[in-house]
């Protein structure tokens, strides 16, 4: 047994249970390719100042959660804690907004970090997909990625989710508001740095999920009593093109997702069936990141899903998905001869898309019947000198045990045949 294990809040995917994990990146993926997204991939680690301007300083995200440290060269680096900062600095760099083709669309697939308490549902290490829409102000953009989110959901099979959706007004009204919420904050029993958040930040304290938070905020002013007519405006044809293409969602004027640079409509997407961690992904629009962080001015709106936190949900509503056979046939040679053929044989059978394994080793009879079991492949092929110098092998159906001599340049086609 090794010494060694993985760190603390993390996690190591494993097959057979890997196979939902890349199901479920693909789930989501799938309707983004089909909506004009390109694939974009970014560092595992970027400029720490990269995450302080744009997520926010007064996050927990930057404050505590982030993993900074400093090369020996001298740079302050952080692994990436989300991925909406990393890709547009990456398009900003690459001048994709000068192509003169906007919105440009990105998706994205990996591994976020941030320090946290592990519990269920909540690592160090996580898997998120996600997508961005640069350089148009649109309220079609944030229908579409909202009703493609719900899409990935729905392919999965999962039902009881729900869709959060609230608009945090812009420039113009935000102020406004903010100013009445930090009135109403200072009149709380809070201590010491939640009020100083509240002063650089006070809508997030509204997402503090402490009780004794919580339970003051009763009564707190809210956003969609301040929102400008043209937010008002923009929030409605959101809600109108959601409900027109027949997704269901909840107004919730309390939302407020924990990161600085959003502004508009914001969403979540979140499970009942996943106790206190029940958020499966979110987003929203960030129409000031770019100039946060030294670009011009491009309004852009986007979302993360947790691959983590949706293969939870499956769970917990009993989902099975329809997974591929990683295997479909399992080649046995009995003798130095049967090796040589059949080990063709399987290279033929994946070169025409067939998944095909092999009895490596020098495994007898009923060690390689048991290895053909576990493999799960629903064929298996079999032969010893004999059927060789009959010119065939043995094909067994593992289902029904049907066993029948094919000839051995007959092999693969008998194979694509049955398989579809």
């Amino acid at each position: 047994m090794s010494t060694f294990k993985a760190p603390k809040g993390t996690y190591d995917l494993i097959p057979p249970d890997s196979a939902k994990f890349l199901a479920v990146r693909e789930a989501i993926a799938a309707p983004l390719r089909n909506s004009g997204y390109g694939y974009i991939e970014t560092p595992g680690f970027e400029n720490v100042e990269l995450f302080a301007r744009g997520v926010g300083e007064s996050t927990d995200i930057v404050t505590k959660e982030m993993y900074a440290f400093e090369t020996k060269g001298g740079d302050r680096l952080a692994l990436r804690p989300e991925g909406t900062a990393s890709v547009l600095r990456a398009a900003l760099e690459a001048n994709l907004h000068k192509s003169g083709n906007l919105p440009v669309k990105l998706w994205y697939s990996g591994s976020y970090y941030r320090y946290e308490r592990p519990q269920k549902g909540r690592y160090r290490h996580f898997s998120q997909v996600g997508a961005e829409a640069i350089g148009a102000e649109d309220p079609a953009l944030d229908a579409e990625l909202i009703i493609l989110a719900d899409q990935a959901y729905r392919s999965l099979g999962l039902r009881n989710f729900r869709i959060l959706l609230n608009s945090l007004g812009d420039k113009e009204c935000r102020p406004v508001y903010r100013a009445a919420l930090q009135d109403f904050l200072r009149g709380l029993d809070l201590d010491e740095d939640t009020l100083r958040r509240a002063e650089i930040n006070p809508l997030r304290v509204l997402d503090d999920k402490r009780e004794s938070v919580q339970k003051q905020l009763g009564d707190a002013p809210l956003l969609r009593d301040y929102l400008c007519d043209a937010c008002k405006a923009y929030h409605e044809e959101v809600r109108d093109l959601i409900s027109a293409a027949g997704v269901a969602f909840e107004d919730d004027p309390k939302l407020v997702r924990g990161l600085d640079y959003y502004t508009r409509t914001t969403f979540e997407f979140v499970h009942d069936g996943l106790g206190s961690q029940s958020a499966v992904g979110g987003g929203g629009r960030y129409d000031g990141l770019s100039e946060m962080i030294g670009g011009p001015a491009l309004p852009s709106v986007g979302w993360a899903l947790g691959v983590d936190r949706t293969v939870l949900a499956l769970e917990a509503e009993g989902v099975e998905l329809d997974l591929p056979a990683s295997t479909s046939v399992f080649a046995v040679p009995l003798g130095e001869e049967a090796r040589r053929v059949l080990f063709a044989k399987v290279t033929e059978l994946r070169k025409v898309g067939i998944a095909a394994d092999f009895s490596y080793g020098a495994k007898g009879l009923k060690g390689a019947m048991k290895n053909a079991n576990r493999s799960g492949a629903r064929y298996t092929i079999v032969a010893g000198e004999r059927d060789l110098a009959d010119g065939v092998v043995q094909l067994k159906d593992m289902e029904t045990g049907e066993q029948t001599a094919v000839r051995v340049g007959e092999i693969v086609a008998e194979l694509e045949s049955r398989l579809g």
